[in-house]
């Protein structure tokens, strides 16, 4: 085989080498730190953007009278768009990397987020969701390859660190939405629009580190463990696992939309809180899931992907079957709890399978982040339709039973750096 033939002969050694040097030809040499904290911080910044349109549901459903399904569709339309269009622009960009993309997908948000702030009609409100959510189509699959090439070849790392700046933007939408949305109304949402210039600045400086480095081919080819993981599976036992972590996927986020979508909805409908007490508590989790995010990547570098993805998605299955039965306070517990297991997953989920398929980071980039807004959109409505005609606590009890599909982590194959020795050891 080709790959026996550039590479030594033990595994073992190889491994080794690979852990312990940065892969030239998948990095720069290192792990390049301002970079990934300035991709990092554009995403905290995009992802602002983003939650701040669901921190407003109330509003909006109050001043356009709008019904749950019509809050679903507005969630369906923004996170369609990203889903739908995030695979084709990652295939498109390992190909043809276009290091300038970012500040034009930033472009459109920036011009969605002022005409959510002047929508005076529904239909307003969806074309603004529906720019904003092909800013996303665009930022998603480019910022992680970015993360990757500086990430020296700790990937879960890289994805982590990531991954961590969106969701402390989302978990930070909320509280912005509560202490100056809410407030000073609708509108206010244009003052925001800097938050989109800033994130357009560091883009634009992130490109051209980008660009250099494609220039000198830091960006080309595959890291020696990716190549040993995929020659070591055949094409059906690969498709197999991309087929599970697409379920794996679907069970995370269509049990997250009912969080982030309608949790403000079932505290005030179960507990009788003001919307800006509830705003609080979605920041609460939220905050929690950014902190799992955190612990994931790394705790996937050191003891292996696959075992972080078992224990992230059905590790959770206890708190999400207690959480409809418990009080407010158990509540805020549980959903912390939940935030934190569950949101390792998604980190592990995305270096696993590009590890599976080498040299196709923007396209399996684009189809997770893609597959992750797509459930999003489609859960929501669904989900919105549900709550119409039963209740918000309905949701919960059906939503609970979601992280039972993380039983199907046990097909998975081990690959990756933890597991590799074992393989070393057979003949």
């Amino acid at each position: 085989m080709a790959i026996e033939a550039k590479t030594p002969a033990p595994r073992r050694a190889k491994k080794d080498r690979a852990r312990h040097q940065a892969p030239s030809r998948d990095g720069t040499g290192g792990t390049v730190v301002a970079v990934l904290a300035a991709i990092s911080v554009c995403h905290m910044l995009n992802d602002v953007i983003q939650s701040l349109i669901m921190a407003i549901y109330p509003m909006l459903k109050s001043a356009l009278s709008l019904d749950f399904s019509q809050i679903g569709i507005i969630t369906f339309t923004f996170q369609g768009t990203a889903s739908l269009l995030q695979p084709f622009v990652g295939y498109y960009t390992d190909r043809y990397p276009t290091p300038y993309s970012l500040v034009l997908g930033m472009g459109s948000s920036l011009v969605g987020l002022l005409l959510m702030a002047f929508a005076t009609t529904y239909w307003m409100v969806l074309a603004a969701a529906a720019l904003i959510g092909m800013g996303s189509s665009v930022f998603h699959p480019e910022s992680s390859r970015v993360a990757r090439l500086a990430s020296g070849g700790r990937h879960g790392l890289a994805q982590s660190v990531f991954q961590v700046g969106g969701n402390f933007g989302t978990a930070i939408g909320p509280l912005l939405a509560a202490f100056v949305v809410l407030p000073f109304g609708q509108t206010s949402l244009a003052w925001f629009s800097v938050v989109a210039l800033v994130a357009m600045v560091l883009l634009a400086a992130i490109g051209t580190w980008y660009g250099k480095t494609l220039k000198f081919g830091n960006g080309n080819g595959v890291a020696v463990d990716e190549m040993l993981a995929i020659s070591s599976l055949g094409q059906s036992q690969v498709r197999r696992s991309i087929a599970i972590l697409l379920a794996l996927t679907f069970s995370k986020q269509f049990y997250l939309v009912s969080i982030t979508s309608f949790y403000i909805f079932y505290l005030i409908h179960t507990f009788d809180l003001t919307v800006q007490s509830a705003q609080i508590y979605l920041f609460i989790f939220l905050g929690a899931v950014a902190a799992g995010t955190v612990i994931g990547g790394p705790i996937g570098d050191r003891i292996g992907t696959r075992r972080v993805i078992w224990w992230s998605i059905l590790g959770v299955l206890p708190f999400t079957l207690l959480l409809p039965y418990v009080d407010l306070f158990w509540t805020a517990v549980l959903s912390v709890v939940i935030g934190l297991i569950l949101a390792s997953a998604f980190p592990a989920i995305v270096v696993y399978a590009q590890g599976l398929i080498p040299g196709r980071v923007g396209m399996v980039a684009g189809l997770f982040f893609g597959l992750a807004f797509g459930i999003a959109g489609i859960g929501a409505a669904i989900l919105g339709w549900v709550a119409d005609h039963t209740s918000i606590s309905f949701v919960y009890h059906v939503c609970a039973f979601l992280p039972a599909i993380g039983l199907l982590a046990a097909f998975l194959p081990e690959t990756g750096k933890a597991p590799a020795h074992r393989r070393a050891k057979r003949p």
